[in-house]
């Protein structure tokens, strides 16, 4: 079984340990209908009781079933009559959607296989990282400089439809599946920006998507550390990035994770050990149904000289691995928090496979930081607030990182 947390429409690292952690998030869907009718069906499921065969007895799935072969006509002449199976996947799917966990879903053959070459292997996509929040599907953040940033795709977008089709009902793993395709074919997004009274049609060109992970730079005396996932590699490019700092003689540092999706658990905890003490808290994982408690520690990892002041930059588009870092380093007293709230991604998820190739992805553990906090429900709040704007203009005439600036202006002034 496979456990994951990061968004399940970008290329995977090669050196992948099988024992994932997911944010994120990423169906062939059934006929409109049929889900609907299985979502019904789902819910009164869970009202009834299980007779001693293991079957659900249903009075109410009996009526629908009855009123569906006495009514049902299809509008559209090349419809036909679901299968027994497509019937036992909606009901199914009804059934775990009755749950209203937006991260636990089930996987018919086909979805299921999707969602494997999503995880695992290169396609094409747009670039952007997917979830679901308040019931809409939103846009975590796109990509550093991919075709879906390039196009205007922004971090809180709403996608309201995908080619035309109402994604109202559906899934994020859904949206996923049906942005993916063939490289260089277009795909419409229809999205509504914050703010916005009325929705855009973005057309994106679909590429192979790489995944940048990390940028530095040297700004008024402050180095800069752009962190852009928490990938299999990123320990050991942030080492060689924390190793140019300490060699800089600088000793303001900022840690830029805005749109920054997450990743791995474990490169998180690594990572976070550059700047704790041995044995400290980085995260909490509460496991199952009796929420087993498993504390992820810091491995106490030496390099940063005792003096160093560190804000931790972060935005709507920070989730998963991103706000384990944050939250370790904001209530453990090593970081100050600039930006705005981040996503609010902090589950565990696990994939199961069944005969017959379907799977069910369901939610194990949730993750809370060293003082408590549900990631999930609180995401990891500022110090110091700071809205990203694109008004303020430079002498160039390009907008200019408000946010960075306020980072700059904290980090020196952290005592």
């Amino acid at each position: 079984m496979q456990r994951f947390s990061i968004a399940p429409h970008i290329k995977r690292p090669a050196t992948a340990t099988p024992r994932k952690v997911f944010k994120h998030l990423g169906i062939v869907i059934f006929i409109v209908a049929l889900f609907c009718v299985g979502v019904i069906v789902g819910a009164a499921l869970n009202n009834n009781t299980y007779a001693a065969d293991g079957k659900v007895d249903s009075p109410l799935l009996s009526q629908v079933k009855s009123k569906l072969d006495e009514k049902l006509i299809f509008w559209k002449s090349s419809s036909t009559l679901p299968t027994d199976k497509e019937l036992e996947y909606g009901m199914i799917r009804g059934y775990v959607d009755s749950y209203k966990d937006p991260y636990t879903v089930f996987f018919p053959p086909a979805e299921a296989k999707s969602f494997a070459e999503n995880v695992q292997g290169s396609f094409g996509g747009v670039g952007m990282n997917v979830g679901m929040k308040d019931g809409s599907i939103v846009i975590i953040a796109p990509l550093k400089d991919s075709p879906a940033m390039k196009a205007g795709i922004l971090a809180g977008d709403i996608i309201t439809a995908v080619d035309g089709k109402s994604m109202i009902g559906f899934s994020s793993d859904q949206a996923v599946n049906m942005i993916r395709g063939p490289i260089d074919t277009k795909v419409v997004v229809t999205v509504l920006h914050k703010n916005a009274k009325e929705v855009s049609d973005i057309t994106i060109i679909r590429k192979e998507i790489k995944i940048p992970t990390i940028d530095t730079e040297k700004k008024d005396g402050v180095f800069i550390i752009h962190l852009y996932n928490f990938s299999a590699e990123s320990p050991e490019l942030f080492h060689t990035a924390l190793n140019d700092f300490i060699t800089s003689g600088l000793k303001y540092l900022v840690i830029d994770l805005r749109g920054n999706p997450g990743g791995y658990l474990e490169a998180s905890v690594k990572m976070a050990s550059f700047f704790l003490k041995e044995g400290q808290v980085v995260v909490s994982e509460r496991q199952g149904k009796d929420e087993t408690v498993v504390n992820h520690r810091s491995l106490g990892l030496t390099g940063l000289l005792s003096d160093t002041k560190v804000v931790v930059l972060v935005d709507g588009g920070s989730a998963s691995a991103s706000e384990i870092f944050a939250g370790a380093l904001k209530d453990q007293g090593v970081a100050k928090i600039v930006g705005e709230k981040t996503f609010g991604k902090g589950s565990v998820q696990e994939l199961v496979n069944f005969e017959g190739g379907s799977s069910l992805k369901v939610t194990i553990a949730k993750w809370y930081t060293p003082s408590g906090i549900n990631i999930s429900v609180s995401g990891i709040k500022s110090d110091v607030e700071s809205v990203a704007t694109t008004t303020v203009k430079g002498k160039d005439g390009k907008p200019v990182d408000t946010q960075l600036l306020k980072a700059i202006e904290v980090v020196k002034r952290v005592g």
